[in-house]
């Protein structure tokens, strides 16, 4: 199989301490106000930094209620989609869970946005886990925040990333995803495992190939765009509901690599030797929320990580609902649910 061939089909499966001021806002937020979704008056945003445990500094949206008095407060981590960017469905979901009293951060992952790490545009399964460490150790430092009642959300591809970032890290209480991806599995087993051994050892071999070209030139080539500049018609469903989200003004964004780039070529070398899944069973005795769209592609994944956790968890699925609904539907999003569950369990 050739390194482009192996490369397009895999971009389908790829779809310090900043002290808070509880008084003040950082003034040119309201100026420079570029989200995918109206700002909420009921919250008080700011833009913050912190660095991982690997000494990438990650860029972040802190949302706070307003009228939130002088308690600590329970706090959330939220990041996601997989390949999205802060100013999509992570403020969004931040914003929201914000008003309804949470103190939030919604952060680009090491490699993208406006977070740091070279080279950009990749990820990975150990660093990205360790981004929403990164981000519990944050929340948790902070005044108005109570260490002991912190929560993740966590959306797409970083559903299943965040799954593997709560089974490491005990801080985290209790743990909420939606529209899920297992980024490991997919990467290494195509969608519904319907890969081969063959098929697979093809592809590592195209791709550890592209490693010879990349070392050569001295930088990592890139991929593929992840989505086309117009749909042809004939791509697969999913992939026109991506689009639809990622290609027009209802999800757009520049710094989004969903909306404008792709990965790098090698990008899917870590996740397919390094599977996600392999220790969920650890998040219990802490309760778990899985959330899924009854018609979304990607729903086998969410349903399968219910059967592998022990309890405490739940599967919700939302009639009707595609995965990208969970994006940004506000009418089909749980808010509600959510809130009493984080409310519930920090």
């Amino acid at each position: 199989m050739e390194i482009q061939k192996v490369i397009k089909k895999l971009t389908y499966f790829a779809l310090g301490t900043f002290l808070l001021s509880t008084h003040h806002a950082n003034a040119a937020n309201d100026l420079a106000w570029e989200k995918t979704f109206p700002k909420s008056h009921s919250v008080e945003h700011q833009k913050v930094s912190f660095k991982n445990r690997y000494g990438i500094t990650l860029i972040g949206d802190v949302y706070m209620p307003k009228n939130r008095g002088t308690k600590a407060l329970s706090a959330l981590a939220i990041t996601g989609p997989y390949g999205g960017v802060k100013e999509q469905s992570s403020g969004l979901y931040a914003q929201t869970m914000a008003e309804r009293g949470f103190v939030t951060v919604a952060f680009d992952p090491s490699f993208t946005g406006e977070s740091g790490g070279e080279p950009r545009n990749v990820s990975s399964p150990d660093i990205n886990s360790e981004d929403i460490s990164a981000a519990v150790d944050f929340l948790g430092i902070q005044p108005f925040v109570d260490k002991n009642k912190i929560g993740v959300i966590g959306i797409c591809g970083f559903g299943g990333i965040g799954l593997n970032a709560a089974a490491v890290d005990k801080r985290i209480k209790a743990i909420a995803v939606t529209s899920m991806y297992d980024m490991s599995r997919v990467m290494s087993k195509g969608y519904f495992d319907k890969q081969s051994l063959e098929e697979r050892t093809k592809t590592l071999e195209a791709l550890n190939e592209q490693r010879w070209v990349d070392a050569k030139k001295g930088t990592p080539a890139s991929g593929p765009r992840l989505l086309p500049e117009a749909l042809k018609g004939d791509e697969p469903q999913f992939v026109k509901e991506y689009f639809d989200y990622y290609r027009t003004p209802r999800g757009f964004h520049a710094r989004s690599l969903n909306s404008t780039g792709g990965w790098n070529a090698t990008n899917p070398l870590a996740f397919m030797n390094m599977p996600l899944m392999s220790y969920i069973k650890e998040i219990s005795p802490r309760p778990l929320l899985i959330i899924a769209g009854e018609k979304a592609h990607s729903r086998y994944f969410s349903e399968d990580a219910y059967n592998a956790a022990n309890e405490p968890k739940e599967l919700m699925i939302i009639s009707n609902a595609v995965h990208v609904d969970l994006y940004d539907r506000m009418d089909k999003i749980p808010f509600e649910k959510m809130d009493a569950f984080f409310k519930k369990n920090l």
